[in-house]
């Protein structure tokens, strides 16, 4: 194992972001600070019926982390690990909000360390204020017009807004 204190250390935050919540920009801007690369890596599972597009998904989260120099967003799709390898990434960035979520991310982690050892996974707890938001639950509000403010950087709530009139 290298001990290189000055290795370049990159990091895939992965996930649908369908859409991209404050919550997922507070991990976005603490991973960042961490990391010195961070890609926020979207996710093109079509088996979650996805309100948007992967590649709008994509233009959002460019928007809401533009003055982030040393964040990036992609597509991907198949094998995480493999996107991982082709990007270089030594870690991968997940985030925890309950239980619920530890018991999944737990054995995604395992399975990954399988597939490449190589390939860390590090575990963020959302900032207080973020720790019941999810993509699920804005969306849910906005579908019934009663979306408040402060869930989802402007970009998205402009988006949402057109979607549900």
């Amino acid at each position: 194992m290298s001990t290189d204190k000055y290795k370049s250390v990159t990091a895939i935050y992965p996930g649908s972001f369908d859409p991209v919540t404050n919550g997922h920009l507070d991990l976005i801007a603490r991973g960042a600070m961490i990391f010195d690369r961070l890609i926020v890596a979207v996710a093109q599972n079509m088996d979650k019926d996805p309100l948007f597009a992967p590649a709008e998904r994509v233009e959002m989260i460019e928007a809401a982390t533009f003055d982030w120099k040393n964040v990036e967003a992609d597509l991907f799709e198949g094998l995480l690990m493999d996107f991982a390898r082709t990007r270089g990434a030594s870690v991968i960035l997940r985030g925890i909000r309950a239980v619920s979520d530890y018991e999944y991310e737990l054995q995604m982690a395992m399975m990954n360390r399988k597939i490449e050892p190589q390939i860390e996974t590090v575990f963020m707890l959302p900032g207080e204020a973020y720790s019941y938001l999810s993509s699920r639950l804005v969306k849910e509000l906005a579908r019934f017009k009663g979306l408040p403010k402060g869930l989802v950087p402007p970009v998205v709530e402009e988006r949402l807004r057109a979607k549900f009139g």
